[in-house]
């Protein structure tokens, strides 16, 4: 006995697809409009003793050509593209998840931290960023001692207001 296998035709399958395709083009053209920003790469911010390490996910990014980190005002500054990856497929369906472009993330960072304190490397697809120090000020708090330029004491100011 032979079974026949007959394949349902879903009529909500091709609105289901439509939509996501609205939604997904939606969301990018929110979140990088105005911004100049294709995509936002995910970030991992960990402290490790006194150092704090900033993990970026750059899967495909020439560092050496498309990345810059900078210290400027206060501020951790990383900028960079990723270069778009074409490929063709006939006959199928192709879906493209990964985000090409340009991106840009910003970090506070506290007072005492200059360029000399952070460090950058490379690897696997993960940008790991040290910033040394931290959580120990370079200038240590010092007591500043406080002189008289030879004005009243208290003591002869509450003189003065008796005779009075």
């Amino acid at each position: 006995m032979a079974l026949a296998v007959r394949s349902m035709w879903d009529p909500f399958s091709s609105l289901i697809r439509q939509l996501d395709t609205d939604f997904d083009n939606l969301v990018r053209r929110s979140f990088g409009a105005g911004q100049g920003a294709s995509f936002v790469p995910a970030a991992d911010v960990v402290r490790d003793g006194e150092d704090v390490v900033v993990t970026l996910e750059l899967p495909g990014v020439d560092v050496d050509k498309d990345v810059n980190v900078e210290v400027a005002e206060g501020r951790l500054l990383i900028t960079g593209q990723r270069a778009e990856q074409t490929s063709k497929e006939e006959g199928g369906v192709l879906i493209r998840e990964s985000r090409s472009g340009s991106f840009r993330r910003e970090f506070a960072l506290p007072e005492h931290v200059t360029a000399d304190d952070i460090a950058a490397d490379y690897d696997r697809g993960l940008l790991k960023i040290r910033i040394r120090g931290v959580s120990k000020p370079k200038v240590e708090p010092r007591k500043i001692q406080v002189r008289s330029l030879g004005g009243s004491t208290p003591a002869q100011v509450e003189g003065d207001v008796e005779n009075k």
